[in-house]
């Protein structure tokens, strides 16, 4: 069956159905839950896995997110020249992988490419780990370095692509297949659940993309893959392969089995601490490509607190600051699923169009109302942690945490805070966030979160309609 074809039939069948698989399988297990403490009626706090989180920023940037920040480039070898290229014809690529690249859309080479398409294609192979946020052309770049590196002539695995579910390594298919479209000589095949091998045959597709515990299962215990012949290792989102249960050991046992001179690449959106303990036991002598992250500022949000005694109150403070200014889109924060629909059957009946956002949606659920809300078919977005990050949406002038958002001791978390009331103040614009306080304990997290931030939280009198006005202007 052509790759592609089937590749785009699956990456179908997803979208009709993109909920992560549930099942407790040793290929997929999840990290123990994604709540926070817990809400009001004891009801768990309702969050996003990192997996499912992005998969959809995948499938939300369509296309790549200009960056002007700065590429801060660590050499394994600091005294070979750094070359970068600003045309795809520099890279003296193969004419059929050229032309899928062209197919696919991109004309020059985004920031990282620039840097990274050199060191990834140089020879001798080199080591990469490269950390840049969703949109950037990661996948692009090591999708290109895996298949220039196939040698049609050999017919066994010879490029390995980890990622941590399911459903992104159909998405990396995906790319992989539309890249290669022009190239019928090299062979791909899926290492995901559904997919089965004859035990005692030989793989002799060139290129797999799978998960850690089909690929450890395939190479391990079926030995259907050598992987002592596999010449470039790929982990794709390790930022979220460590964040899911078993799979930060599996990598660990599948790279043991790799040989010496097998080129490593290692691509995240995050660098924290963890993530780089985990490069570093994965890559030797690297080159690491860091494209700063879009930072996230209050400067031009105007904060602000409404005491309330009840959460009907909260509801009368919502229902006063919208009778009082003019808001475009506003997005509203809950710590529960069943804080969450409450609100938007109170706001709803009361002639609001309202779309709620929460854990319970499948992946392709959420996609759908986050389009309607983007392109103005409902004016409040209610929803839970699920969207504390990542996603823009440029009509937003307006916050509310019905609930500040906590760890789960109680404290205040204070970078989810920061990632929700962010999104207001972005490309440039002044943005207004509301927090509702409704206990002692709501304040002291309102005070934690303040003094954090070194920003003031201004107490608003919602009864006052005078009061409201100004924060308006």
């Amino acid at each position: 069956m052509d790759w592609a074809k089937k590749a785009e039939d699956q990456v179908s069948k997803l979208v009709s159905n993109l909920e992560i698989d549930k099942k407790d399988d040793s290929e997929e297990k999840k990290a123990g839950g994604t709540g926070i403490g817990t809400g009001t009626g004891g009801e768990e706090a309702d969050g996003a896995s990192p997996a499912e989180t992005s998969l959809m920023l995948k499938i939300i940037r369509k296309g790549l997110v200009e960056s002007k920040l700065d590429l801060e480039v660590q050499r394994q070898d600091p005294n070979s020249p750094l070359h970068s290229v600003k045309t795809f014809e520099k890279l003296h690529l193969k004419p059929e992988i050229l032309k899928g690249i062209y197919a696919m859309g991109f004309n020059a080479p985004s920031k990282i490419q620039e840097t990274a398409l050199p060191l990834l294609l140089a020879d001798p192979p080199q080591n990469m780990i490269a950390q840049s946020q969703s949109g950037t052309g990661k996948t692009a770049a090591f999708v290109l370095a895996m298949l220039s590196r196939v040698d049609t002539k050999l017919t066994h695995p010879q490029v390995l692509c980890l990622s941590p579910t399911y459903e992104l390594a159909i998405q990396t298919g995906e790319a992989a297949a539309k890249m290669a479209q022009f190239c019928p000589d090299i062979k791909l095949k899926f290492a995901v659940r559904g997919e089965d091998v004859e035990p005692g045959t030989k793989l002799t597709e060139h290129i797999i993309i799978g998960t850690p515990g089909k690929v450890l299962d395939w190479g391990l215990k079926f030995r259907v893959i050598d992987l002592k012949k596999i010449r470039v290792f790929v982990l794709d989102e390790a930022d979220v392969m460590i964040a899911t249960q078993g799979h930060h050991d599996q990598c660990i046992r599948i790279h043991k089995q790799l040989p010496a001179k097998c080129q490593m690449l290692f691509f995240s959106a995050t660098y924290d601490k963890d993530v780089m303990e985990f490069a570093q036991h994965i890559v030797p002598e690297a080159n690491i490509i860091r494209l700063q992250r879009e930072e996230e500022s209050l400067d031009n949000i105007k904060q602000y607190y409404v005491r309330c005694r009840s959460e009907d109150e909260k509801y009368q403070a919502i229902q006063n600051i919208y009778g009082s200014i003019t808001i475009g889109q506003a997005i509203i924060f809950c710590h529960t699923r069943k804080t969450a629909g409450w609100l938007a059957g109170k706001m709803s009946s009361d002639g609001h169009s309202v779309a709620v956002l929460s854990g319970d949606l499948t992946v392709e659920q959420r996609l759908a109302v986050l389009d309607r809300f983007r392109i103005g078919l409902e004016k409040v977005l209610i929803t839970t942690n699920v969207l504390s990050r990542g996603i823009d949406v440029e009509q937003v002038t307006i916050v509310v945490n019905f609930d500040l958002p906590m760890d789960a001791k109680g404290r205040a978390d204070c970078e989810t805070y920061l990632h929700r009331i962010g999104r207001t103040g972005r490309f440039g614009k002044n943005g207004i966030a509301i927090n509702l306080i409704d206990s002692d304990k709501a304040m002291v997290i309102c005070r934690a979160i303040e003094d954090h931030f070194k920003k003031p939280i201004k107490e608003l009198n919602a009864d006052n309609s005078e009061e409201i006005e100004k924060i308006g202007s």
